[in-house]
């Protein structure tokens, strides 16, 4: 499925992705400044995330209270190797029956389970973005 949006409507496409995930599990593709992070903040909103999200750009992964579940978002962005992800457990998260959504995943390809959900993003000009999922 391609959806092609605004920004202005990034809260119900991020409705329309959680109503059509078959995975706990997010996989955020796309080049610098497709917008990854600023839906996964929007995702975060649709669980019941109630105050400001961040990229974890430096921290690796930030933790947030939803409604139901934690939220996990990874930017792996920065990792060297996939290890470095491993060492600060990596594995023990995707375990967890929680949301984790990971930026840059490329870098652990190896690591990670089938049953994930990959959502690929772009744009068409500075005002549209699509992804597809």
């Amino acid at each position: 499925m391609t959806i092609h949006y605004s920004l202005e409507e990034i809260d119900q496409v991020a409705q329309k992705i959680l109503e059509n995930a078959s995975s706990n599990i997010f996989l955020f593709y796309g080049e610098m400044g497709t917008g990854k992070t600023t839906l996964i903040k929007a995702l975060a909103r649709q669980l019941g995330v109630e105050h400001e999200t961040s990229s974890p750009t430096f921290s690796l992964v930030n933790e947030y209270e939803g409604r139901e579940k934690n939220i996990y978002h990874f930017d792996l962005y920065r990792i060297k190797d996939a290890y470095e992800a491993l060492d600060m457990g990596l594995e023990d998260y995707l375990i967890k029956d929680d949301y984790i959504f990971i930026e840059w995943p490329e870098k652990v390809i190896d690591f990670l389970p089938k049953n994930c959900l990959e959502l690929k993003l772009g744009t068409t000009n500075v005002q549209q973005r699509f992804i597809t999922f």
